[in-house]
């Protein structure tokens, strides 16, 4: 199955089913079958690379607005299921802007757990063997590069934000779910311990080679870890000359 045929299955699903989600699981899993074990396989692995590269911190923070509660990790993982189920062209543009799911009705919770499993479901239907079981790293990553040559993604959407910063990144859902009120004084949803910021810094990776690494300013790598200022412009001044802590405050 190429991407092109997985999408005409999403489609096809998506306009047999409408809203009823428990239907297009039931109507993917009937057509998967009779595709024949590779099709399944291959649509289960073409979804879950979807899923990986709608992995994004902009978008987390787009169906967190969404929702009046916030949004989980494993809540996060269903949204990307349910994006998929609304087409490729609303998966296309919301990694493009994720502000433009302020078109789009969030039925269902904004959740499809069961269209992560329908290929596999389908697959160990007709061979007895779980698909995930067999999913080979290197043509996986292969599959990746290949997917991701469709996608733009939109500037900083795999930076997380506060709050208060929400309006000017997502400033129609905002305005859609709550108003900039909503957001202006809501405390911080996010844990930058678990960064990747801070997994470089513990590495021993030095700011500038994040810097480059993540293609951010130094300033962005200090508001996103959680080092005190005069932590960080120790380590911007270790090993460089010309640079004085004076200077860098300027930068800053």
């Amino acid at each position: 199955m190429s991407k092109d045929a997985f999408w005409a299955l999403i489609q096809e699903a998506k306009t047999a089913c409408g809203q009823d989600l428990n239907a297009m699981e039931d109507y993917l899993r009937e057509q998967l079958v009779s595709m024949g074990p590779a099709a399944a396989k291959n649509f289960h692995d073409i979804l879950q690379t979807y899923e990986d590269l709608a992995d994004q911190y902009g978008l987390w923070d787009a169906v967190s607005v969404i929702k009046e509660y916030g949004c989980s990790d494993d809540g996060f993982i269903d949204f990307r299921a349910w994006l998929i189920a609304q087409g490729k062209e609303v998966y296309m543009n919301a990694l493009r802007d994720p502000d433009t799911l302020a078109d789009i009705e969030p039925y269902g919770d904004c959740c499809f757990e069961c269209l992560s499993y329908v290929g596999d479901y389908a697959y160990e239907q007709l061979t007895g063997r779980s698909a995930y079981d067999e999913m080979e790293p290197d043509r996986i990553e292969k599959m990746r590069d290949e997917l991701k040559k469709d996608i733009v993604y939109k500037d900083g959407i795999q930076y997380p934000r506060e709050p208060k910063d929400l309006p000017r990144f997502l400033p129609r859902l905002c305005e859609k779910y709550g108003g900039p009120e909503r957001f202006l004084a809501a405390p911080s949803t996010w844990n930058y311990d678990l960064h990747e910021i801070r997994r470089l810094l513990d590495e021993g990776k030095s700011v500038q080679e994040i810097g480059k690494q993540l293609g951010m300013k130094p300033e962005e790598v200090f508001r996103l870890s959680d080092f005190s200022r005069d932590d960080f412009l120790g380590m911007m001044t270790k090993g460089v000359k010309g640079y004085s802590h004076a200077e860098l405050l300027t930068k800053l």
